[in-house]
């Protein structure tokens, strides 16, 4: 049995605690340091070889800075790199191969990005022996007889050329100055740019500067900016954040040809439909987020998906959640009963200088969730201002509702709140994380109980957009407006808020609007959809709302796409176009529900 302890240094504060780990560990009790403080650290050290696996440290800490876990033996041969003494621990690595698209899958924290690190060269694999780190040929003799050995062997020799498109875009204007033409210019030394201007949509911005640019704006530039390079390899971390559907079509389409070119992809992604459309292969990463991970075999698109889905690989053996993710198969009702009291608006025109919104007349009913959907730059975060009186229309009247309190989670999620976790929650929020819904529906499976000591500031993309939606349902509200919560969040993530989303609305019997671009999520959250449409950038149009099935209907059929589901889970995927059942769904007008 191998033991894999790791200890938060974040959140590990010894001089607060009486370092209560040492105390209490038994072997210390019988003369043997398995937890001690070591020379030039100020924090405990736990030495995995002398520990029993008893976890009293574990249960004694009372920040929950520490982990043990017991590991099969014959895995502890296939570590691929250890960050540290009691650090994250990844074990294999996939195997990228010429003139394919390998997927990753697998929830945050569990060592994507630090394999597409790894492939990259930018982090050189310590097959776990962080301490004395092994040469090149030792490295390369650990994966002899794999693709990996050529792989490596190329790395250090520097003939492979690799480029690497990073998971948080919104942290490339603090790298990288300029416009975006003379950013892409720079970078274009295929000979790719005028044909990826075109596909992704980015000559309106062109002559804009990168800080200025939106997060779907800035995804693109990265995108055309990896594309852009001659390279062998091309790795890309989550490309379709803050896309709309359209867009993410676009890049899967542009990833896609690289193939065509025999070039190696390998990509992360958490959006289902995107990743089996651009996948021709698929490793699935299991573990304890922040703890240890390991990457599966490989396996076929579908099989390798729904093996995720299940929680369950077969020819491992290995069970790494208990519950099974299952989508829904039939179509909602088409007219839902009407609970309570509803809520409803009158025309409205909202002007800015280069751009105007027109939203229709709705209504929306007590305990139902209104999902919205549409391209970037249409007006959706306008309307949900319009929605919260945080802005006032111009042309018709402001949606009467005096008296109605309102909950609004914001599109984008920056750490400006000066303090800890829990004094966000305590100070915003109107329920008590401990003993309720949402410690057992939300705050506990998206990791919230685990951070309420750490700074808002030092958290992630992922952990405050967790930390976002928790405080926005966790404030007693008549209306929640939530714009886009999938973004930066795993599979199992999404789920988890989405059911929180509707149980939530439910039981307060209250009003949700939605924004979403993931339509597997969508899918999970709406009762019904608003369509939003237009010329991006310059004048939308917001439909009223209309039943999940004609709003899926007409969404997709806008967008061309066609939907099946997995005859096992009931999951959504794309149709290829112009397949025998893309066409068959096209002439039936059964877009997303397929007959």
């Amino acid at each position: 049995m191998v033991r894999v302890a790791v200890l938060d240094r974040e959140r590990c504060k010894p001089k607060d605690c009486s370092t209560e780990c040492i105390k209490f560990c038994p072997p210390v009790r019988s003369r043997i340091e398995a937890v001690k403080f070591v020379e030039g650290e100020s924090r405990p050290l736990i030495v995995e070889a002398l520990c029993s696996g008893c976890g009293i440290c574990v249960k004694k800490c009372p920040f929950q800075a520490v982990s043990i876990v017991n590991l099969p033996e014959e895995i502890e041969g296939e570590c691929s790199h250890r960050y540290g003494a009691n650090s994250f621990k990844l074990y294999r690595l996939p195997i990228p191969q010429k003139g394919m698209i390998t997927g990753l899958i697998g929830r945050n924290s569990i060592g994507k990005t630090t394999a597409l690190r790894i492939l990259s060269g930018e982090i050189k694999p310590n097959l776990g022996r962080y301490d004395e780190p092994p040469e090149w040929g030792d490295i390369i003799k650990h994966y002899r007889g794999s693709l990996l050995q050529d792989h490596f062997d190329k790395i250090q020799k520097k003939i492979l050329r690799v480029v690497h498109k990073p998971q948080y875009v919104d942290k490339i204007p603090s790298h990288v100055k300029g416009k975006v033409q003379a950013v892409l210019g720079k970078a274009d030394d295929a000979g790719r740019l005028k044909r990826l201007v075109a596909e992704l949509q980015l000559k309106e911005v062109l002559n804009r500067p990168l800080d200025v640019l939106s997060g779907g704006e800035l995804q693109r530039v990265a995108v055309a900016a990896t594309c852009c390079r001659d390279a062998d390899v091309y790795l890309f971390d989550e490309p379709s954040s803050h896309l709309d559907v359209s867009q993410r079509l676009s890049v899967a389409r542009t990833i896609r040809s690289l193939v065509k070119e025999e070039k190696t992809v390998v990509l992360t992604e958490h959006d289902l439909a995107m990743l089996d459309y651009l996948s021709d292969h698929i490793y699935a990463l299991y573990g304890e987020p922040g703890v240890y991970g390991v990457v599966s075999h490989a396996h076929g698109v579908r099989v390798g998906i729904n093996i995720y889905l299940d929680g369950f690989i077969p020819d491992e053996n290995m069970r790494f959640r208990s519950w099974p993710i299952r989508f829904h198969v039939k179509p909602p009702k088409e007219e839902a009963e009407a609970k309570g009291w509803s809520i409803d608006w009158s025309h409205m025109g909202k002007s800015y200088k280069s751009f105007k919104l027109t939203v229709e007349p709705g209504k929306a009913s007590q305990g139902e969730v209104v999902g919205i959907v549409g391209p970037n730059g249409i007006g959706k975060t306008t309307f949900i201002k319009l929605i919260a009186g945080m802005e006032k229309p111009d042309d018709g009247a402001e949606p009467a509702w005096k008296g109605l309190s309102v909950s609004y989670k914001p599109q984008y999620i920056s750490g400006i709140y000066d303090g800890t976790v829990e004094s966000l929650i305590k100070n915003i929020a109107d329920v008590k994380i401990e003993g309720n819904f949402f410690e057992d529906k939300l705050a506990k499976p998206l990791g919230i109980t685990k951070i309420l000591d750490r700074n808002v500031k030092d958290l992630s993309g992922g952990e405050l957009q967790c930390l976002a939606i928790v405080v926005c349902l966790a404030k007693k509200a008549d209306i929640y407006l939530i714009d886009e919560p999938s973004a930066y969040l795993d599979v199992e993530e999404r789920l988890t808020v989405a059911k929180a989303i509707r149980e939530g609305v439910e039981q307060r019997e209250a009003f949700a609007f939605v924004v979403e671009h993931d339509v597997v999520a969508l899918d999970f959250i709406a009762d019904r959809i608003m369509i939003f449409d237009g010329k991006p950038g310059l004048d939308g149009h917001a439909h009223s709302p209309v039943s999940l099935r004609d709003g899926m209907n007409l969404f997709l059929a806008n967008m061309n796409l066609t939907f099946r589901r997995d005859p096992e889970n009931g999951r959504p995927r794309v149709n290829k176009p112009q397949s025998k059942l893309d066409k068959m769904q096209k002439d039936l007008g059964e877009y997303y529900y397929a007959p």
